[in-house]
């Protein structure tokens, strides 16, 4: 990617963590973190990895609670950035510490049978 986008891409990731942290009132959002924004090269959509705490249920509701907040954060970023565009956002499940968590536990489970 172009620096523009890297520097695009920290923006909406620093700006978006706020506005869930402090504006966004619904509850099914409460437990999500913003872990990743990649902009395209034209600025015009930003896909938004979101890590979400609780069981897959919890991750689906947070995932359409964040979509159905989608026209409200783009307002919000309007106003907070000066950006000649806002992008349409595109949230996605960051499977990422998941992952990380399995393959812990995966070995874990081999080391305690090497010492057994």
């Amino acid at each position: 990617m172009t620096r523009r986008t890297d520097r695009v891409d920290d923006l909406l990731r620093a700006e978006l963590a706020q506005l869930l942290l402090r504006d966004v009132n619904d509850p099914r959002v409460r437990l999500a973190t913003v872990s990743s924004v990649t902009v395209a090269k034209d600025l015009r959509h930003a896909k938004v990895k979101v890590s979400v705490l609780g069981d897959d249920s919890h991750r689906a509701e947070a995932i359409e609670g964040l979509k159905r907040a989608k026209g409200f954060l783009r307002t919000q970023l309007a106003h907070r950035l000066r950006l000649r565009v806002v992008p349409e956002l595109d949230f996605e499940l960051d499977r990422g510490a998941e992952y990380s968590q399995q393959i812990s536990d995966l070995l874990d489970d081999l080391n305690d049978g090497e010492t057994s």
